[in-house]
């Protein structure tokens, strides 16, 4: 397949992240708690992928590789905890600015893992990236919003974990099917999830049955469709590259938040879209 298959399949997943953010509001509109958020997305998207992955598979792997696959996943399990921790004492719009961070984190681990440093192109692509996220999210940096805070680290940590989950995707288990590799990724990311947030859902039956529309899209676009669309593009375009590209998660966020929750945009706002769709052309038109 074209090299320019495997990038729409790295903007696709981001794409999908973007989608979370709105659902999550939802959510929260309609009582849901962060635990019952995080424990539903992790399920479902576990039960998603098992539903196809076990018809999908066609070698058996050992041992040590299934569980080097389930740990893997537990970054995805901790992006999820890291950005909803970070959410209950940041302002949207400051957390997503920490978030969006692994832009250059992915780039600067491309560097250090496979040295590849990033050239001229794609340092202007990730100044664009940068400067595009103030003015999409409309972030406004006062004196009192420069004093560091655990919010903050828990948004720097979610980027971390994000820029090691598309490092994961393109060099763990590359020769394993994407959809059981994904499906073993969810293990380890549901796994996590439990671990800080117990599924106390699971024994009342009124609160499961609510839960179940906002889990499955949560669990389809947070657990089980970026590591298949990042397995499927990663390995062919690379971790620095795919980091620009999964730069689409914050302009889908900002569109729905507009299109769905209401939310108005402003002139700065639109702008930053452009800056950031700007960024991800430039990053990728040398590949293409």
């Amino acid at each position: 397949m074209s090299k320019g298959y495997y990038a729409w399949m790295v903007f696709l997943g981001g794409c999908s992240y973007g989608i979370l953010s709105t659902i999550v509001k939802v959510a929260y509109e309609h009582g849901i708690s962060v635990a019952e958020v995080c424990g539903a997305q992790g399920r479902f998207g576990m039960l998603l992928l098992w539903s196809v992955a076990w018809r999908w598979k066609k070698a058996t792997l050992g041992w040590r590789r299934t569980m080097g696959l389930i740990l893997s996943g537990s970054v995805i399990g901790c992006t999820t905890i890291f950005y909803y921790k970070s959410l209950e004492t940041l302002p949207a719009s400051l957390a997503i600015i920490f978030l969006f961070q692994f832009v250059w984190i992915g780039c600067g681990l491309e560097w250090i893992f496979f040295h590849r440093r990033p050239d001229r192109q794609k340092i202007v692509a990730l100044g664009l990236l940068l400067i595009g996220s103030l003015f999409a999210t409309g972030v406004q940096l006062e004196q009192s919003s420069l004093v560091f805070t655990p919010g903050m680290l828990w948004g720097f940590l979610a980027a971390l974990t994000y820029s090691l989950l598309l490092l994961i995707s393109g060099t763990v288990g590359r020769d394993v099917s994407p959809i059981f590799k994904s499906a073993l990724m969810s293990v380890g990311a549901s796994g996590m999830i439990f671990i800080f947030f117990p599924p106390m859902f699971l024994t009342d039956v009124s609160t499961l049955i609510a839960l179940c529309p906002y889990g499955i899209l949560l669990g389809a676009f947070g657990i089980a469709l970026p590591p298949l669309f990042f397995s499927l593009g990663i390995p062919h375009v690379g971790t620095g590259l795919g980091s620009i590209l999964t730069a689409s998660e914050l302009p889908v966020a900002i569109l729905l938040a507009c299109f769905v929750l209401g939310e108005q945009l402003v002139f700065g706002q639109w702008l930053g879209i452009g800056l950031i769709l700007g960024g991800i052309l430039l990053g990728n038109s040398q590949r293409r």
